[in-house]
């Protein structure tokens, strides 16, 4: 048989085969062929799948030390009183005062100055009210730098005011409350 006789016998044998038959033959190839390919990653799969159900298994770390129990009321009253301030120490602190509002470039007025004593908490509270004029960001500021500079002192109250709409500057009335100890630490 020559070669064209094979060529000739192979395109009739085509021709006669059914081109759906030999779509599904191609597809079931293929099917084959991405079977086979999938191997490795559904073994991969697995492999992970094991590896997570060995690890919900293991035990969980073991439990840390339980929490220090919470401080007794006397040692909170004594907390409590060790973070007063002292009382003949008040002048100190309203010096500390005024020197923030000079470096905020504040001006303080006359304020107001009065100590409340309670015999039952053994604590003085100084209260101060002071008028402040500056602008409204340096209030604010050195408002939180008197607190950060005494820690034993609280911001009660804060009004502003400002008499037009165009004014830079703004008043302030600032009510601090100093908290002493009554006597002297032991």
């Amino acid at each position: 048989m020559t070669a064209g006789a094979l060529l000739l016998r192979a395109r009739l044998r085509l021709a006669r085969i059914d081109p759906l038959t030999v779509l599904v033959l191609a597809l079931l190839v293929a099917g084959a062929a991405v079977q086979v390919a999938l191997v490795p990653a559904r073994a991969q799969l697995n492999a992970d799948y094991e590896a997570a159900r060995q690890a919900a298994r293991t035990p969980l770390l073991p439990q840390a030390a339980p929490a220090a129990p919470p401080p007794s009321s006397d040692q909170n009253l004594q907390h409590f009183y060790a973070t007063l301030g002292e009382r003949r120490g008040v002048e100190r602190q309203l010096k500390q005062v005024f020197a923030l509002a000079e470096r905020h470039g504040l001006a303080l007025r006359q304020g107001e100055y009065r100590a409340t004593g309670d015999r039952n908490a053994k604590l003085v509270a100084y209260q101060v009210n002071l008028p402040v004029k500056g602008a409204y960001g340096a209030i604010w500021e050195f408002a939180m730098d008197v607190l950060r500079a005494i820690p034993h002192a609280s911001l009660d109250d804060v009004a502003f005011r400002r008499d037009s709409v165009g004014e830079a500057g703004v008043e302030a009335r600032l009510r601090l409350t100093f908290y002493l100890a009554e006597g002297s630490r032991r």
